[in-house]
């Protein structure tokens, strides 16, 4: 994997396992990370005996979303969100298994975004989970607009996305999410014995059900990007976007 930021790991017959660990960057889309879940989830497809996959971090993190570069980047101009991660933010997704996605630790902006696009999810009560692209004065990416009010309900995605507040499992599970929500020890755990659940169906079963369960959101996600890139035309290019996001990387 790229720059071993990612390991890729059979855990059981049929069970795979993604650990995102760029403990350099606290598992931002940093090019290593990106480039090391774009080969992980391309061994899933060559892997023929791969029945589930579970996707998970390290200690308190599992993805922050953008880099300080990355977000000045799009903010001067030079790419779009596409360009940076390509369709990564939506690997989960586009893999023909069932993937479970044990959010141990914190979810940040597109790091929360690029977790609802598996097929399972499983919060820690002691994470921070947030869609806080508003906190940085831009509009979101990365289908977030359409994802995270399907995923989590209309009030609820809505007030994630236009307040960008952030929230602990504890305070999404008193809410009423539906994903199970559990101490950060047990989260792991849980999503093992999810994925042995799964690992025990026929695979060919597995591949034709999930591409029926999700055909819908694959087939609504480009024109809902497409709305969102031109709303980054909008809103990424201001100064005051440049005065946000130092200000908020001023303490990391």
């Amino acid at each position: 994997m790229s720059a071993d930021v990612v390991e890729f790991q059979e855990i059981a017959p049929g069970i795979v396992q993604i650990v995102m660990r760029d403990v350099a960057s606290k598992n931002a889309f940093s090019p290593a990370l990106v480039a090391g879940l774009g080969q992980a989830f391309d061994r899933i497809r060559d892997e023929r005996r791969c029945r589930v996959a579970v996707l998970t971090g390290y200690d308190n993190y599992f993805c922050s979303g953008g880099t300080r570069e990355e977000l000045l980047a799009l903010h001067q101009g030079h790419c779009r969100f596409t360009d940076l991660i390509g369709g990564i933010y939506r690997a989960a997704l586009d893999c023909e298994v069932p993937v479970i996605a044990a959010m141990q630790g914190h979810g940040i902006g597109g790091g929360f975004v690029f977790g609802l696009f598996a097929d399972f999810v499983v919060l820690s009560r002691e994470s921070v989970y947030t869609t806080n692209f508003m906190k940085f004065g831009f509009t979101p990416g990365m289908a977030a607009t359409y994802l995270v009010p399907k995923k989590l309900g209309l009030g609820l995605g809505h007030e994630m996305l236009l307040a960008a507040r952030t929230y602990r499992g504890a305070d999404l599970e008193k809410r009423g999410v539906p994903f199970a929500v559990l101490p950060r020890s047990d989260v792991l755990a849980h999503a093992h014995q999810l994925a042995q659940d799964l690992a025990d169906m026929p695979r060919a079963s597995l591949v034709l059900l999930k591409n029926r369960l999700v055909a819908d959101l694959r087939e609504q996600l480009p024109a809902h990007v497409e709305h969102e890139l031109a709303m980054h035309e909008a809103t990424l290019h201001t100064p005051e976007v440049a005065t946000r996001i130092a200000r908020t990387f001023a303490g990391t």
